[in-house]
């Protein structure tokens, strides 16, 4: 079978899947906060470029070396928000050779809904599959195909730009990023009555993962122990009152927490315990597949 792989630019990380067949080869992540100041100029900042771009030529080599046929690339919040994209977008297919798809979020959720139930059982279903990005927030319904999606302006990046700036925050702060993530999952449950009667909630990418590994209190990364983990309501709610109340020189300590991600985590969890809260959900199946998964599948 070919080699495939699949890049994908988000506000906060930049990440590689390389698979030959069902055996994964690489799967590779690092934090360049490409979306960093677009909420409050709506531009790409020239260092996120250079940081990105820098991570890029880290990832062709690995794609080089594994001889890989075929390579989509696809760039997400930050980059559709920002009015020079085309800076980033000429600069990755310089490196790649292939042009990152600027994403809606439309396209987004269905793609990170593909990989996120591709190993699960459609009885269990239907399905509220959640994606907590840096830059916005994608909610899912659906068993075997997608019945509803909606794309909200909610990130861990945006939402700590906003209105995380104390270390620790403060509390009159943490309420109204909470207050703000509530708006919007009433939003969802208002104009998706289904996204609440979901029989399986999935929750996706690092703010739910890194709760999930700091609940568990990986030392080190261990996908197997964090894939179809389930994260309970009162975990969530215990990660985030610890993490919340940390100043970030402390917070970085926690086992299970990138250090590179510590300072956005805890708007993470505000739109996190604000979605559960919101949807009355107590549990949540962590998925370690995700839009990577998705991308990679559609090439096939």
């Amino acid at each position: 079978m070919p080699v495939l792989a699949a890049i994908d630019c988000g506000t906060n990380s930049v990440r590689l899947l390389i698979r030959d067949g069902s055996a994964t080869l690489e799967r590779r992540m690092a934090i360049t906060r490409l979306g960093q100041g677009v909420a409050a100029s709506g531009r790409l900042e020239p260092e996120a470029i250079e940081r990105t771009v820098a991570t890029l030529r880290s990832f062709q080599d690995a794609i080089v070396a594994h001889g890989v046929a075929a390579l989509r690339v696809t760039a997400t919040s930050a980059a559709r928000d920002a009015s020079n994209a085309d800076e980033l977008l000429d600069a990755a297919e310089a490196v790649l050779g292939v042009r990152p798809e600027l994403l809606s979020g439309e396209e987004e959720g269905r793609l990170a809904f593909a990989g996120a139930t591709a190993e699960l059982d459609p009885r269990d279903g239907p399905f509220l599959v959640v994606d907590i990005g840096g830059g916005s927030t994608e909610c899912i319904v659906g068993t075997e195909e997608v019945d509803a999606i909606r794309s909200f302006d909610l990130g861990c990046v945006r939402l700590t730009e906003t209105h995380l700036s104390s270390d620790p925050p403060a509390p009159e702060e943490l309420s109204n990023a909470i207050a703000e993530a509530i708006g919007w999952f009433d939003d969802l449950v208002r104009e998706v009555p289904a996204a609440q009667a979901a029989r399986q909630v999935v929750g996706l990418a690092g703010t739910i993962t890194t709760v999930a590994a700091v609940e568990i209190g990986l030392a080190e990364w261990d996908r197997d122990a964090l894939h179809h983990f389930r994260l309970t309501r009162a975990a969530a709610e215990d990660v985030f009152r610890t993490l919340a109340t940390e100043r970030l020189a402390d917070r970085v300590h926690n086992p299970g927490l990138d250090r590179e991600r510590a300072d956005v985590i805890v708007g993470g969890c505000c739109i996190l315990v604000a979605l559960m809260r919101t949807l009355g959900i107590d549990e949540l199946v962590v998925s370690e597949a995700d839009i990577l998964d998705g991308l990679v599948a559609s090439l096939a």
